[in-house]
């Protein structure tokens, strides 16, 4: 009897463990789809009180539109007012919740998205929503610090430095276009604007008095260090931002030729607190880089857009960025809107597959790839393919000097001796600056502005092969098209018009042989590539 009992016994303990199962592996089905619209990371830090994170809505704007628009302004303009109505239109709902719960957010249309600080019973309503597609991490990341950053360097000028005559600029402005007519912004700890490299081009300064409407935007809205939290003027408070700006724009007059595009205006939006910024800081800046806005945020305005945005920060996985997919909609709305956005590699190389965190991955982003004097790939700099998401695309798109570079730094002040891809990108966005002095009617055609940047680029060689492509072959996954080479461009954007080759004439149009000639020992290799490249043909001169 008591064997009988203990049979029933078991059976009913065996059942009551099956059925304690099944109810566990119902509930995880239940729960499991609200949950796979969270990133591990918010569900983690949520699990411990407070965290932030984007709510991503189902709804997202179709701005396929904008590519049959013929200029720049119409494209933001179409960008701006698809992007700002849908969030309009669709956000209402959500935010009448969030606030209901009392829980802090800013809402944000560059995607219809909005942050949120609140813990783990708003991550869970706001996921378990239809028209909420998903929850992104939103962690405090890092600036990729320069791998080399010589604060002790000597600080004495060489005029134009090297890697301006690298690249070639100075025989760019020889021929009269120094980026007059471009605006270039730039998102970073912040720009010290009145510094005697960057103050003459800051768009904000008339010559006489300083007005920071719609040429700046602090996207820190609490802590801020030195500069505060909504810093009513350009300020840096880490001397980041000012290296790279001076690289792009730099020339005090004198002896400080540090900068690609001394001709060009540009504008400043603070993404980074004390060097450290979110997601959301970095999306805050694109946004209003698409329509700039009043210091106080008001009246958005896209005719006021740059054409060039420079991007030398990363959000990695190891800090919190663990969907590389978190501003791959706000960097393809960007792009949209007729502005190309050059973002530097990242410095974690010389590994293949290193170029991993977000925004230097989408196709969407001109990542630059960094070089040394030598015209020697840096060891630090990232290399392709890019794997993290999936797509194994090849990248970076160019190169451009990142190694030793000599700057302006706050209390006007210069440095040298800096290194990293941060310190490479500014190159390319001064040298879209530079194209667009000669071809204006190319402004907002990215595709068209990036094309002659890569056909005209010096192919430097390389011994290593990443994603199968061999060092041989351009593009590769070391340095994309090769390293920029801004007068080849130059030559390569020209309309057609009357150019000659002292020996040779170049013919687009039926040219004369009369037109004024251009010595062939002037011209490097990837100047006459570029040439045939855009279509010109080749002929001796028989005169």
């Amino acid at each position: 009897m008591k064997r009988k009992a203990s049979a029933v016994s078991v059976a009913l303990l065996l059942l009551a463990l099956v059925s304690s199962s099944l109810s566990l592996a119902a509930q995880e089905a239940s729960n499991a789809p609200w949950q796979a619209k969270v990133d591990p990371w918010v569900l983690d830090t949520a699990a411990e009180g407070q965290t932030e994170f984007l709510v991503f809505l189902a709804s997202q704007a179709d701005l396929s539109g904008a590519a049959a628009l013929s200029t720049k302004l119409d494209k933001g303009t179409y960008v701006y007012e698809t992007l700002s109505r849908l969030a309009a239109e669709t956000q209402g709902p959500v935010l009448a919740e969030l606030q209901a719960r009392g829980v802090e957010h800013r809402a944000y249309w560059v995607a219809n998205m909005i942050w949120v600080r609140g813990g783990a019973d708003t991550v869970e309503a706001m996921a378990r929503r239809a028209d909420v597609a998903h929850i992104y991490a939103n962690p405090t990341v890092q600036i990729d610090e320069p791998a080399a950053r010589g604060l002790d360097a000597p600080a004495s000028p060489a005029a134009i430095e090297w890697n301006i005559t690298k690249i070639n600029a100075p025989q760019v402005w020889a021929a009269g276009f120094t980026g007059q007519g471009a605006v270039i912004g730039g998102q970073d700890t912040g720009y010290q604007w009145d510094h005697p490299a960057l103050k003459g081009k800051y768009r904000g300064w008339d010559g006489v008095t300083a007005n920071h409407d719609y040429s700046w935007h602090d996207s820190i809205h609490s802590g801020g260090g030195s500069c505060g939290a909504n810093a009513l003027a350009p300020c840096d408070d880490n001397a980041h931002g000012t290296h790279t700006m001076g690289t792009m724009v730099g020339d005090d007059g004198g002896t400080n030729q540090i900068g690609v595009a001394p001709g060009a205006k540009w504008i400043g939006c603070r993404n980074m607190d004390q060097g450290s910024g979110t997601p959301t800081t970095y999306s805050e800046c694109y946004q209003w880089f698409i329509a700039p806005t009043t210091v106080a945020g008001t009246n958005p305005d896209p005719s006021k857009a740059p054409d060039v945005i420079n991007n030398s920060w990363g959000c990695p996985a190891s800090e919190g960025c663990t969907d590389p997919n978190v501003m791959l909609t706000v960097v393809n709305n960007v792009r949209a809107a007729g502005i190309v956005t050059v973002h530097s590699a990242g410095n974690s190389g010389s590994a293949c597959s290193t170029i991993a965190e977000p925004s230097a991955i989408y196709d969407s982003s001109f990542t630059v790839g960094s070089t040394t004097s030598a015209d020697a790939m840096s060891g630090f700099s990232s290399r392709g393919p890019v794997t993290v998401d999936g797509s194994n695309r090849r990248k970076p798109d160019v190169s451009a000097p990142g190694s030793n570079i000599r700057s302006s730094v706050p209390g006007n002040g210069y440095q040298g001796g800096w290194s990293g891809t941060s310190m490479a990108g500014p190159h390319v966005a001064g040298a879209v600056a530079l194209v667009l002095s000669v071809r204006p009617d190319w402004n907002g055609n990215v595709d068209q502005l990036e094309a002659v940047l890569e056909q005209s680029a010096v192919q430097i060689s390389t011994s290593q092969t990443c994603g199968g492509i061999p060092p041989t072959t351009f593009p590769n996954n070391v340095v994309g098209h090769g390293r920029i080479d801004v007068y080849a461009a130059y030559l390569a954007a020209q309309p057609p018009s009357a150019v000659a080759l002292s020996g040779l004439s170049v013919d687009q149009a039926n040219l004369p042989l009369s037109a004024p000639a251009i010595p062939l020992t002037a011209l490097p290799a990837a100047a006459l590539a570029a040439l045939a490249a855009a279509g010109w043909a080749l002929r001796r001169r028989t005169d």
